[in-house]
């Protein structure tokens, strides 16, 4: 099988990693709009299997003609590239996911069903962390139950070693880091969808081991879970974890604009508060610490006329060896599994299909396992 990265950030150097060393793997490419950058990603991430191509992921044309000798895609850049690189996918029959992270540009997907079946090809948005991962593990939980009254879906990544006054460090795209702040957050009240704030719903809660933390609605990380489990789940609902006190100080900034698209003039030149911040954030919140992804999601229910309780947990920390964060790895090798189990024959399916509808939760554990990302399951 032949699998293609777009995009060599730190997901797609990730992917490329895992995609790289998966069994029965004949080619990996890498491709980028910077053909030095790819090609040197794939020298210290890939194999003898890796190949790097320079690719405008704007162009669909340029990126449907890549893809053609591809079986599978994964989209590695930032989420406004994905409904055209879904396109260019379908046109070149190629399987297609992507790390997602807008609901919109995920609606606009999903519109594309038919096409995808019609070019015989199985296209799954969000397939990252969170979005992504969690969507399979709320479906492997949902399983265990005759009904689910609530599921608290938390996910975060952190530095082992906070630094103030944030306690926080860029560990995925300064864009998507907003994108979670700024965007309306979908929950399940009532068995229906509801819009809630970013940034609000504040709560605290512990990890063993890391102590006091908080959590706050973000958006994206419930993806289509209230679609697929609206009038089947009463109440579902996504927090982002931070230490505490982040909450406090990064919400103000964002109410005062900062994460706005609107332009301002600053001495006569227009500028996009969205973008200055960005570069702020990089700037000043790159520290390359190590780091660490909590994963928590509680299901309440009943089975057999009797009320169950589940907890699903994962404590990941950066892999020293491989040199690749936490949030690398649950972020990317989720993807690179999909995306291998789609050319595996492991799914099926075809069109554009939601990862809890698609993917075999159990299967999909145990590919985390191998890769030492471990989901630990209890009863309250």
């Amino acid at each position: 099988m032949k699998i293609a990265v777009i995009g060599s950030g730190l997901m797609g150097r990730a992917a490329v990693y895992d995609l790289s060393r998966a069994d029965g793997m004949e080619k990996v490419g890498l491709f980028d709009f910077d053909r030095d950058l790819a090609g040197e990603i794939a020298r210290k991430y890939g194999n003898e299997i890796t190949i790097a191509g320079k690719i405008d992921a704007g162009n669909e044309d340029e990126v449907a003609t890549a893809l053609a000798e591809y079986d599978a895609c994964i989209s590695a850049v930032t989420y406004k590239y994905n409904s055209g690189l879904t396109r260019a996918a379908i046109q070149s029959r190629t399987h297609f996911f992507d790390l997602g992270g807008n609901n919109d540009v995920v609606r606009a997907q999903l519109e594309m069903n038919d096409e995808a079946k019609a070019a015989d090809v199985l296209v799954i948005p969000d397939c990252g962390l969170a979005p992504g991962m969690v969507s399979v593990l709320a479906a492997a939980g949902v399983r265990e139950f005759d009904k689910v009254n609530t599921l608290k879906i938390r996910v975060g990544g952190l530095p082992q070693n906070p630094r103030p006054p944030l306690n926080y460090q860029m560990v995925f795209s300064s864009e998507g880091l907003i994108n979670e702040y700024w965007e309306p957050v979908i929950i399940l009240d009532g068995g229906k969808k509801k819009t809630v704030n970013p940034m609000s719903g504040l709560e605290q809660l512990e990890f063993d081991g890391i102590g006091e933390l908080e959590a706050f609605y973000t958006s994206g990380g419930t993806s289509t879970l209230p679609d697929t489990y609206g009038g089947v789940i009463d109440f579902l609902d996504y927090k982002t974890i931070r230490y505490p006190g982040h909450c406090q100080l990064f919400k103000p900034m964002l109410e005062i604009g900062l994460g706005s698209r609107s332009r301002i003039k600053v001495d006569d030149v227009s500028i996009e508060p969205r973008a200055v911040f960005k570069k702020v954030l990089e700037k000043n919140l790159t520290l390359n610490d190590p780091d660490m992804v909590l994963v928590r999601l509680i299901f309440e229910g009943t089975k057999n006329n009797a009320s169950k309780t589940l907890i699903y947990e994962i404590v990941d920390r950066q892999d020293a060896r491989s040199g690749l964060t936490a949030m690398m790895r649950t972020t990317a090798f989720p993807a690179a599994i999909i995306a291998w189990m789609a050319c595996t024959g492991k799914i099926t399916r075809r069109g554009v299909i939601p990862q809890e509808l698609a993917v075999d939760p159990v299967f999909f554990i145990a590919q985390l396992k191998k890769r030492n990302i471990i989901v630990t399951v209890s009863p309250s």
